[in-house]
């Protein structure tokens, strides 16, 4: 089921208001039961441009229903999958966690949640601790801030009543307004890669018109060398023709 940018925004803003501090991790769900397609690797090259470069540094590649296809068949899989995929694993350097979700053994359960929590952990460590923030997380702690000072300013009761409506009021405006941040900066994303989508399409329908152009010259070039061939063994023929032709006359003289 597709989304608008409109309900994409909104649920994005939602996510950034929950983890106001920034994010440590960003989880990339697959089933490991699907083909990973290319729509699916541009849903990993949407987040790296709408968010930057440095989003990547915190990204996890998580397979579902791991216990479905294998661990080592999925790794074998991974190794010899289409560019597109292989290029998604190196952008999030190798980080790639395989989850089953049949089993119902609870040690199984619990080892393979520390193992995503271990590869969490590594994220954390390799980025100093510090999580990934942008502008619009720094507006978003700035509204959490001020309801904060409220309770901590030594202010009535009567005075915080007042200042949480007005600072209820402000966040909503302050919210509303990232929101409508966050969808153009969704729809320019999404522009972008659209056009980035057709260059590449334009560029290999070239290249394969170029490539049936060669083919087509060389078809074409093979058919006149066995057309020449063809000609030089008729005309050898009949020089042989005449050939014998004249010697049976000689003979007869």
């Amino acid at each position: 089921m597709s989304i608008t940018s409109d309900e994409a925004g909104k649920e994005i803003v939602k996510c950034m208001n929950m983890a106001k501090d920034g994010i440590h991790a960003v989880l990339m769900v697959f089933s490991a039961t699907s083909r990973f397609s290319r729509e699916d690797a541009s849903t990993v090259e949407t987040i790296k441009v709408f968010f930057g470069e440095r989003i990547v540094d915190h990204m996890i590649l998580v397979f579902t229903y791991g216990d479905l296809v294998g661990e080592s068949k999925l790794k074998k899989m991974l190794n010899n999958a289409p560019e597109y995929l292989q290029n998604v694993v190196e952008l999030c350097q190798n980080r790639v966690v395989v989850f089953d979700n049949v089993t119902e053994d609870r040690r199984l359960q619990a080892q393979q949640l520390d193992k995503l929590l271990d590869v969490v952990d590594s994220v954390c460590a390799k980025n100093g601790g510090k999580p990934f923030s942008d502008q619009m997380f720094t507006s978003i702690k700035e509204v959490h801030d001020r309801e904060k000072e409220v309770h901590t300013s030594g202010y009535s009761d009567e005075q915080i009543s007042e200042l949480k409506k007005e600072i209820h009021r402000t966040r909503d405006e302050q919210l509303a307004h990232i929101t409508n941040m966050v969808e153009e900066k969704l729809n320019c994303t999404v522009e972008k890669l659209q056009q980035q989508l057709m260059e590449e399409q334009n560029a290999r329908l070239e290249a394969e018109k170029v490539a049936y152009e060669a083919r087509l010259k060389s078809e074409a070039e093979i058919q006149k060398l066995k057309e020449s061939l063809k000609k030089a063994q008729m005309e050898n023929d009949e020089f042989r023709r005449m050939a014998q032709s004249q010697g049976s006359k000689c003979a007869i003289l």
